[in-house]
């Protein structure tokens, strides 16, 4: 059975672009850490299954991410998405999950690993900015890019408008990410990820220009 996981915990517009992308997928469930996320009532408007297991209600980061875990578990899951999880997960969930685990990640990985990528790029200067979706590994932003979105950074730019305008692009390579994974297209080979039966133009969504 083709399950996805998909973790929130706030409003989770990702989250809404992969329920709303009619993805290959038998079965969705969605889990918060956080009891009053958004998402969760966006997500049963879906008529998705959504569970919430509190944070605040474990001792440390370990029993957290083990009872996430067990919960995960028993949804059978072929593929678990990241779509605003804020919380950082230890080594041992992340190995338990190697090769399902995924995350869009709001700049052109590797530049601007972490938090506060668009105010950062804009310090910088940099020319390019867009988005990255990628295996989770025990190094921070560093796991396989499966896809990115490239967008130029405009010069009246605020932190607020390029965020927006990354925004759009996390929703178009976030769904077909996933897709390709539940199609069985993906392949891990030495850290790069290999896209099986796509084109050129399935592959390169968007290149850097003015229109978007």
């Amino acid at each position: 059975m083709r399950s996805l996981v998909i973790l929130i915990s706030g409003r989770g517009s990702n989250m809404q672009a992969l329920l709303e992308a009619n993805l290959p997928v038998d079965k969705i469930t969605v889990i918060s850490n956080n009891p009053n996320a958004s998402g969760l009532i966006i997500a049963q408007q879906h008529s998705v299954e959504t569970a919430v297991i509190d944070h605040r209600s474990f001792p440390d980061r370990e029993s957290f991410d083990a009872a996430l875990a067990e919960k995960i578990d028993t949804c059978k899951p072929k593929l678990i998405a990241l779509a605003g999880f804020m919380r950082i997960l230890s080594d041992r969930f992340v190995q338990h999950y190697e090769g399902r685990l995924i995350n869009v990640h709001p700049s052109l990985l590797p530049a601007f690993t972490g938090l506060n990528t668009h105010s950062r790029a804009l310090q910088e200067g940099v020319k390019i900015h867009g988005c990255t979706v990628h295996f989770v590994t025990s190094q921070l932003d560093h796991g396989p890019i499966v896809f990115q979105a490239a967008i130029p950074i405009l010069p009246d730019d605020t932190e607020k408008t390029l965020a927006s305008r990354v925004l759009k692009q996390e929703h178009r390579i976030y769904p077909q990410a996933v897709r390709w994974f539940m199609l069985d297209q993906l392949k891990i080979l030495n850290h790069c990820v290999e896209v099986r039966k796509a084109s050129v133009n399935d592959i390169v969504l968007h290149s850097p220009g003015l229109q978007e």
